[in-house]
């Protein structure tokens, strides 16, 4: 099993940044793909970004690219989101990922076996 807690999220004015860290435990050998999603309220839940465990290769969706940066911390079990350039539109709420998929560009949603309990991130204009 691995555990996954969000922290990071909060209030923020638009143009303005958040990270978002996500703390893994339990049996993270296991995990190859860590993964961001966000989901609006009436929504269906997005993946934002992938990050390769092994390699650290990166995926962004087209909303995010340029401003979103995923990364991690081996030592630490931490996988990080650094939000620049925030809009409106990247209200929702954030969740960490893990996915024990060898191939991490074409994961979706359901290709995540662990889940974090989410952080909010609000945009105002």
């Amino acid at each position: 099993q691995v555990q996954l807690v969000e922290s990071g999220g909060g209030s923020v004015q638009a143009g303005g940044s958040l990270r978002l860290s996500c703390a893994a435990s339990g049996y993270t050998y296991s995990s190859r793909c860590m993964g961001w999603f966000r989901q609006a309220p009436g929504e269906e839940r997005e993946r934002i970004a992938v990050i390769s465990i092994s390699s650290s290769a990166t995926y962004y969706a087209d909303s995010v690219k340029g401003r979103f940066t995923i990364s991690q911390d081996n030592a630490k079990n931490t996988v990080y989101l650094q939000m620049n350039s925030l809009k409106p539109e990247d209200t929702a709420m954030y969740y960490c990922a893990a996915s024990v998929a060898r191939w991490c560009p074409g994961l979706v949603r359901g290709d995540f076996g662990y889940w974090g309990q989410g952080t909010q991130v609000t945009v105002s204009s």
